[in-house]
Formats: C-alpha cells, structure tokens, sequence
C-alpha cells in the first residue's frame, strides 16, 4: 500500500506584540508529484532577479542610462553582479571608464524604465528623452539618477568573465537614498514582457536573531 506522505505542516509559534503573522496552512496530502515538463529555454523565468535597475553611465561627455533585469546580489559589501554585452551603447562605457551608478527605480516609473530598455543612447539623450533627472555624484563620474528610490556609484572591480559571459562585478563606493519618493514599490521582471510589483511589507526583524547585525 502506498504511503501518503505530507507536503507541509506547521510549527508552532509565538504571536509577538504587534506581528501580523502570515496564514497558517492546513497539511495538503497529495498522491503524485505535480510536476511538469518545461522548456528548457524559458527556466531563466524562475529565476529573474528583482527588483529592476537602471544603470548610469558617462562616456565621452555624454550620460546615458540602459534598463537592466539580469544582476545578481554578491555581498553585503555591497557587491552586485550585472550582465551587459558589445551590443549594448553603454558597454564600451563600462569597459572604460570602469565606473557606474546602478539605480532602483521606483513602480510609477516602470513604463519609462520599459522603454529605456527599447532604444539606444546611441542616437539620443535619454535624461531627457524619458523627463529623468541626473544628479552630480560624489565618487564616479556617471550621473545619479533624482527620480529613483536609491543610487548606488559603483566601480568595476572584477570582468574576468565579461569575454565569456558578458558580467562584471560592481563595488559599491557611495548610497543614496530618496527621501520621500511617491511610491516606494520596485518592481520585478519575470523575463517574458510582464512584471510583479512589490506588495504588503511584513516585518520580521525581531526575529532575524542570527543576522541582527544585517538590520
């Protein structure tokens, strides 16, 4: 006879003052794995990084921003991750000035971070094609950008794979955070065309007894 087995039972808890715990979860019984097939080439779906960045760049005398879903969070330093090739207008930017700003734009902003995404600094200004707002940095000549809910002036530290895999490894040098953005949300990209906006915030720090040095 076959063995039932439980996909998920709960653990008891204490109510802290205040908490809005998420909610509990009745055992589910299941009698075969619901797993499918997918395809292979769609699984970078699963695991889109969020939240959706813009990255500054200052190049021959001209700012420029490109719209970037594909980074990675290395290091509480901080130390970030992001992909971008030759067909890129601020590649060649990136290579030589060694520098950036990596901005988290804000859900208002998402349309113009989309289209950002759709055309080239090549051929136009894009502060002042999409109403953004570049402000002076302090440490790396790229621009911050006003509008977004934080900048972080970056600079290159490691492209020993950027031949193989178009990646280069940003330190973080200076933070910025806006101080009163409208809307506080950032936003996610799936990687086929839709995106999920940030929803409830639930605050869990009391019990983050391990990593209180991380709050």
């Amino acid at each position: 006879m076959a063995t039932r087995r439980t996909r998920y039972s709960d653990v008891p808890r204490t109510q802290a003052p205040g908490e809005s715990l998420l909610p509990t979860r009745t055992p589910v019984r299941e009698k075969e794995p619901r797993q499918v097939e997918f395809p292979l080439d769609r699984a970078f779906t699963f695991v889109e990084s969020g939240p959706v960045l813009l990255i500054s760049t200052h190049h021959h005398g001209k700012s420029n921003l490109m719209t970037v879903s594909c980074h990675a969070s290395m290091g509480f330093e901080p130390t970030i991750g992001i992909c971008l090739g030759p067909w890129n207008f601020s590649y060649a930017a990136l290579v030589e000035t060694g520098e950036c700003v990596v901005a988290v734009p804000t859900a208002d902003l998402l349309p113009r971070v989309v289209d950002i995404g759709n055309c080239s600094g090549r051929t136009m200004d894009k502060f002042l094609e999409f109403g953004l707002t570049p402000l002076p940095s302090r440490k790396v000549k790229a621009p911050l950008v006003a509008e977004c809910l934080y900048n972080l002036e970056c600079r290159v530290t490691n492209r020993a794979l950027a031949d193989s895999h178009n990646f280069f490894v940003l330190q973080g040098v200076k933070a910025w955070r806006h101080p009163a953005p409208a809307d506080a949300r950032t936003f996610h990209a799936v990687g086929d065309g839709t995106f999920i906006v940030d929803g409830e915030v639930i605050d869990l720090r009391h019990r983050m007894v391990k990593w209180q040095d991380c709050i």
